[in-house]
C-alpha cells in the first residue's frame, strides 16, 4: 500500500499542464492511427515552405512511446513547480516561444546540413517532439531553485540541463539518426536560457531578464572551463544583445551609472528565494496532508481498541 506522501507526489498538477498533456496524447494517437498525418504536422524541412504551420505543430507531436511518456511526465512535474511561480500566462508564453524558435533553428540547421553534405535525408526527415520545450523548462528549474537537491539523484537542480545535454550527446554516438532529437534539445536549452536571461518580464517590477552571475551562460559548464567560456559569452552578449558582462561589479542594466530597479542580481536572487520558498511550502503542505490522512486512518483503530 503506497504512503500518503508518495500519493501526494502525483497530485496537484495544474490545469494548464493537464490540458497540454491532452494535446500531446491526442497528437500521438492521431499519428499512430493515421500515419500520413505526420507529413502535415511534423517538421519536414523540404515541405515547410508550403506547410509553414509545422513550425508550431511539430513540437506537440510525439512519434514514439518513450517520447510521449517522457514529455507528459516531465511537463506535469516541471509545470507543477514553475507555473505557480511564473503564472499560467507566462508559462504558456514560454512554451510557445521556445517551441516555435526551436523549430525555426532546427529548420535552418537542417537546410544548412543539406547544402554542406548534399544528403537529402536532412530535407525529408520528419522532426517533432516536445523535448525542446522540456529542455527549456529545465533551464527554468535551474533558474528558480539552482541549489535544490533532486532527492533520488542527489544532484543539484542547476546541473539538470547540462547533464541532460551531456547524456544526449553521448547517446548520439550510438543512435543511427541523432539529428532527429539532438538539435531540438540543444536549441530548446539555449533559447530557453536566452528568453529567461534577457526577455522574461518580471511581474513585480515590469523589467526584463535575469542578469545575475548565477544564471550566466558559463554556469552550464564545469567551473574549470568557465574562464574560457566567459569571454566568448560576453562577446556574443555585447554583439547580439548590447549588454556587457565584462565586470562583476557592473552586472545588470543601467542608465548612465545607475542600475534600473528590479534588474540587478539582488532581484534575481530574491526571485530564486521565492521559488525555493514556494517549493518548500508545497512539500510541507504535502507532508501535512499525508500526516493528516494517516491520523484519520489511525482514529478508527484507536476507537476499536478502546471499545475492546
Amino acid at each position: 500500500m503506497s504512503s500518503p506522501a508518495s500519493a501526494n507526489m502525483f497530485t496537484g498538477f495544474t490545469r494548464l499542464c493537464k490540458g497540454l498533456v491532452v494535446v500531446l496524447l491526442s497528437g500521438y494517437i492521431a499519428v499512430q492511427i493515421f500515419p500520413s498525418v505526420i507529413t502535415y504536422v511534423a517538421l519536414i524541412p523540404a515541405r515547410t515552405i508550403p506547410f509553414g504551420w509545422n513550425l508550431i505543430t511539430a513540437g506537440y507531436i510525439e512519434q514514439t512511446v518513450h517520447g510521449i511518456l517522457s514529455s507528459t511526465i516531465g511537463l506535469l512535474f516541471i509545470g507543477k513547480l514553475l507555473e505557480p511561480i511564473w503564472g499560467s500566462r507566462d508559462f504558456l508564453k514560454f512554451i510557445f516561444i521556445v517551441n516555435f524558435l526551436t523549430s525555426v533553428c532546427v529548420f535552418i540547421t537542417a537546410i544548412s546540413l543539406y547544402y554542406v553534405t548534399m544528403q537529402e535525408n536532412y530535407l525529408y526527415m520528419p522532426l517533432s517532439g516536445f523535448s525542446g520545450v522540456l529542455s527549456g523548462l529545465l533551464v527554468g528549474v535551474k533558474q528558480i531553485i539552482p541549489d535544490q537537491e533532486i532527492s533520488p539523484l542527489k544532484i543539484k537542480a542547476k546541473w539538470l540541463p547540462s547533464i541532460m545535454l551531456l547524456l544526449a550527446i553521448i547517446a548520439s554516438f550510438f543512435i543511427l539518426e541523432p539529428a532527429t532529437y539532438l538539435p531540438i534539445l540543444i536549441f530548446g536549452t539555449y533559447i530557453g536560457w536566452v528568453y529567461l536571461r534577457y526577455f522574461q518580464r518580471k511581474q513585480e517590477t515590469g523589467f526584463k531578464g535575469d542578469p545575475s552571475d548565477e544564471f550566466a551562460f558559463s554556469t552550464f559548464f564545469p567551473e574549470l572551463i568557465r574562464p574560457v567560456i566567459d569571454p566568448v559569452a560576453s562577446m556574443f552578449d555585447r554583439m547580439l544583445c548590447g549588454r556587457s558582462e565584462s565586470s562583476n561589479d557592473a552586472r545588470g542594466y543601467t542608465v548612465g551609472s545607475a542600475p534600473l530597479p528590479g534588474s540587478d542580481p539582488i532581484e534575481a536572487t530574491r526571485r530564486r528565494e521565492r521559488g525555493a520558498r514556494a517549493l518548500e511550502e508545497r512539500l510541507a503542505t504535502e507532508r501535512l496532508t499525508g500526516a493528516g490522512g494517516k491520523s484519520k486512518t489511525d482514529e478508527p483503530e484507536r476507537d476499536a481498541t478502546d471499545n475492546v
